[in-house]
């Protein structure tokens, strides 16, 4: 088969790397790309968000399937264009991508068909959202309506702190249109996790759970970021929780879904946290997470390509999915400013002096000629650069090898957590 992965991120690169390893696989394009995804596919230069681009690119290379990354292609409506031209794709319509392309949507589809989830108010004014947030105690969730590229949530600890998130999101316009309207939630007080589902619509397989740290610097201290690192499994998950996340959240959101007349195929987020009453649903997201997938995806035991398919075709239940039983650790390597204004372009030393079990997954690199050798080196491109990935019998065992390789890699500024999976 002929296959395209559409984005350019760790989460793209380790799908790819995923897809590679299928039999079935003739041939893998990915656009936009990083350096990563072209030692193992051919980069196409074709941005994420330019779906007619992307769907001519399809049809010139006889792609046999797309496979589609970001939420903001989701969102445009990629899937249904490729549906239109008859390209088999993997995810899900544009309809369906409201769950997470509109946070307004996805709360009113929780409260009427019962998914246990945070209470909240809906405000596209901001003074009835300021009158509001006064009245409230803290810490209190603000929320942009729209997509944010993950940045569009402040759990805000003070009462100013909210009202700046409310005037960010609606007088600023800092997220653009995605603030028009906005969620004002309470806080759930508990332990953070995320857990993907394959679904064809009938059918949902949760895949292992993981965790991921939003926050820039350890002790989760500093801004929040698309996420600085991850690990699977969680050990607070208990089977309990397992079955009530299966039953109660996602398996429910796919049948509300069908409901509303917008039939859910793809991968399912469901960004949740587990509460003393219980697991309840923070957000839901139309796509695999960065950095949750490059710790998910490399204990998935089962060909990728042939759950992919299966999904596609509706036939998802024929399917057996096997993990191992292993635990990994990832840690994001980010720019210097990162998740504020950074410079690109430097050079990155010591990717070959890993060990050779280490998972490295590019995010922010590019190839650039370098002119004094004559030989193509690769630099940063963005603000996560790159996600080191250890697996281990233990978390402990897969967190110690991550950190001992993450001190041979160098660029210009770059700095990671120190803390991630500690003491686990």
């Amino acid at each position: 088969m002929r296959v395209l992965v559409v984005g350019g991120g760790g989460r793209e690169h380790a799908i790819a790397w995923k897809l590679r390893q299928s039999p079935k696989v003739k041939e893998l394009f990915v656009a936009l790309g990083n350096a990563g995804t072209a030692q193992i596919a051919r980069n196409l230069p074709i941005r994420p968000s330019d779906i007619e681009a992307l769907a001519q690119a399809a049809q010139e290379h006889q792609i046999d399937l797309a496979v589609i990354g970001p939420e903001a292609p989701l969102a445009a409506g990629i899937v249904d264009l490729f549906n239109l031209l008859r390209i088999p794709v993997f995810g899900p319509t544009q309809g369906a991508a409201a769950i997470e392309s509109s946070k307004v949507f996805a709360k009113r589809l929780m409260e009427e068909h019962r998914i246990p989830c945070a209470k909240s108010s809906v405000f596209s004014s901001l003074p009835e959202a300021r009158n509001y947030v006064k009245r409230q105690q803290t810490p209190i969730v603000i929320k942009a309506d729209g997509l944010a590229a993950g940045k569009g949530v402040t759990v805000a600890q003070t009462q100013e702190e909210a009202l700046k998130a409310l005037d960010d999101c609606m007088k600023a316009k800092v997220f653009g249109d995605a603030g028009k309207q906005v969620l004002v939630e309470e806080y759930l007080v508990g332990q953070e996790v995320s857990v993907f589902a394959f679904t064809d619509g009938n059918t949902v397989v949760p895949m292992v759970a993981a965790c991921d740290y939003k926050r820039a610097l350890d002790d989760d201290k500093g801004p929040n970021t698309g996420g600085m690192g991850s690990y699977s499994p969680p050990k607070f998950l208990t089977e309990e929780h397992r079955q009530t996340i299966r039953k109660d959240i996602l398996e429910r959101a796919v049948q509300a879904m069908t409901k509303e007349g917008r039939p859910y195929k793809g991968v399912l987020y469901g960004g949740l946290m587990i509460t003393k009453d219980g697991p309840k649903a923070l957000e839901f997201n139309c796509r695999f997470g960065d950095p949750e997938t490059q710790v998910v995806l490399p204990l998935l035991k089962t060909d990728l390509l042939e759950i992919i398919l299966a999904v596609v075709e509706s036939r998802l239940g024929t399917v057996k999915i096997d993990w191992e039983d292993e635990a990994c650790v990832g840690v994001v390597m980010a720019s210097g400013g990162y998740p504020g204004s950074y410079a690109t372009g430097y050079a990155i030393q010591g990717l070959d002096s890993l060990d050779k079990d280490m998972l490295v997954f590019h995010a922010g690199t590019k190839l650039k000629r370098n002119e004094s050798t004559g030989n193509d080196e690769v630099v940063t491109e963005g603000g996560r650069v790159l996600t080191l990935v250890a697996r281990g019998k233990t978390l402990a065992e897969a967190r110690k090898s991550v950190y001992n390789n993450i001190r041979c890699v160098h660029f210009h500024g770059c700095h990671y957590r120190k803390d991630i999976a500690k003491g686990l």
